[in-house]
């Protein structure tokens, strides 16, 4: 697949743990000491050991300067879309335009029937996830002269007021894999979560991957490169190879073992972000301080060499 040129980012994705309820904080903090561009978390309102992921992120905006944050992903179907967007806007402007939102269709059924949501099958869920991106651009598009009206089949919007715009053009990035949420992913989306670990196939699989978000992005008139692809990685820095089995989607070694896999991800596969799923604060250091400018300084001397 080819490189989309895009400049790389690199961010921790750290569990929202409640107890102890400022351990994310402090994490975050290192992660912004050490140089990284973004910190993640998922979001699982009914998960009574996490934080709620809005509270924890606004909080963390007002402990933290630099560091752009996300959801990785926002759980919509205990999400008000509409709510969504001026939750969004409103971190994004008291953040002096540091947040992105990631979303995701849903998943753990159960769970969210059992906190009040309503049980989707996975097409209505897809549905919904479409008819929400538009709503979302609908408030913060605070140009149009009308309220918003949605008739959807999931998501009805009649007649609310627009607003407030966020301070910057928040990215709309989606997880997804299966083949509709590519093809939305490619038609709407500007960015496309995945996770190393949950490709069977390991880095290959992108390939395939990409190429669905890709067409999907040409059919709709867009440029392919339009969508940022960022990965979930996990590993660790102990001694070993690089990249320890296809299937394993875990990266270990000191961190110079670590920069060449991940280049070949930017320049084979079109990655442009790269978040380590790890709670310990010694490794988001390193990622930080050591992997991210060298995987950096690869990726810029192989581009100039290409031109």
């Amino acid at each position: 697949m080819p490189d989309y040129g895009r400049d790389l980012l690199f961010g921790a994705f750290i569990t929202p743990f409640a107890s102890p309820p400022q351990r994310a904080v402090e994490l975050v903090q290192t992660a912004e000491a050490s140089g990284l561009d973004l910190a993640a978390f998922q979001d699982h309102p009914y998960q009574p050991r996490f934080l709620d992921t809005w509270t924890l992120l606004s909080y963390l905006a007002a402990r933290t300067t630099r560091i752009r944050l996300a959801t990785d992903v926002l759980n919509l179907p205990l999400r008000q879309p509409v709510i969504v967007a001026r939750s969004a806007a409103g971190l994004d402007l008291l953040s002096g335009g540091r947040f992105e939102l990631g979303l995701g269709a849903g998943a753990f059924w159960d769970a969210i029937a059992a906190s009040g949501g309503d049980r989707l099958s996975p097409g209505d869920a897809v549905t919904g996830l479409e008819e929400a991106i538009r709503i979302i651009r609908g408030i913060w598009d605070v140009s149009a002269g009308s309220p918003l009206r949605v008739d959807g089949k999931i998501h009805r919007v009649e007649g609310a007021k627009r607003g407030p715009a966020p301070a910057h053009d928040v990215g709309i990035w989606l997880g997804a894999y299966k083949p509709r949420m590519l093809r939305l992913t490619g038609e709407l989306a500007d960015g496309w979560f995945a996770s190393l670990g949950y490709l069977p196939g390991g880095p290959g699989e992108l390939a395939g991957l990409n190429a669905r978000i890709d067409d999907a992005a040409a059919g709709a008139g867009r440029s392919p490169g339009a969508v940022r692809r960022l990965l979930n990685i996990s590993g660790s820095f102990g001694p070993a190879g690089s990249l320890n089995g296809a299937g394993s989607g875990r990266l270990q070694g000191p961190p110079h073992r670590w920069v060449e896999p991940l280049a070949e991800l930017a320049l084979d596969y079109g990655i442009s972000g790269f978040l380590l799923a790890s709670d310990d604060a010694a490794d988001l250091s390193r990622f930080g301080a050591e992997v991210a400018p060298a995987v950096r300084e690869t990726v810029a001397a192989a581009r100039a060499a290409g031109t």
